[in-house]
């Protein structure tokens, strides 16, 4: 199987991901304080589902008893764990070989009970759950007046782009 829509979703999350917290970074504030909470733990069970799946796709324990923290984290700590891991899965992604993709592994869910994916359900699975949170995230923003981040895949297919012409090396022009 290829890698490559597993990289360009897993880029994608990352991305996604940095934006909203630079959103979430300037406006927390302004939320009361209790809908702050509420935002505050949707980051916290991201972060910890994508500690539980990073440590899954390298075979070794997680150490979690629950999908979430003990203690709630700040922001300013959910932010960087969160530009930590987006970095990890990135890398994992890019070094993928397609070989490995479908390749099934044993672990065990934060409750205890035991399950197998293959790398690629494990990605997919990471992707799609910190997308579903991220639009709880940003309707309480909307509810709240704060634009969230617009995080399509088509937008970030456009910021890839424009990157990349930014980046490519100018033609020479002959005479």
């Amino acid at each position: 199987m290829l890698t490559l829509p597993y990289r360009t979703l897993i880029h994608y999350k990352r991305w996604a991901t940095n934006g909203l917290n630079g959103v979430i970074a300037e406006t927390l504030g302004r939320m009361p304080a209790d809908e702050q909470v509420l935002v505050l733990r949707l980051l916290d069970h991201i972060q910890a589902v994508d500690e539980i799946f990073s440590h899954n796709l390298e075979a070794r324990p997680h150490g979690y008893q629950a999908a979430r923290s003990a203690e709630l984290p700040s922001f300013d700590t959910l932010a960087r764990k969160a530009g930590a891991t987006g970095d990890w899965y990135a890398d994992y992604a890019d070094t993928l070989a397609p070989e490995e993709v479908d390749e099934t592994i044993a672990f065990s869910f934060a409750n205890g009970e035991p399950a197998r994916m293959t790398r690629g359900e494990m990605l997919l699975h990471v992707a799609m759950h910190a997308a579903g949170h991220r639009g709880q995230v940003a309707l309480l923003l909307q509810k709240n007046g704060i634009q969230p981040y617009p995080d399509r895949m088509t937008d970030f297919l456009k910021a890839q782009d424009a990157s990349a012409t930014r980046q490519a090396p100018l033609a020479e022009v002959t005479a």
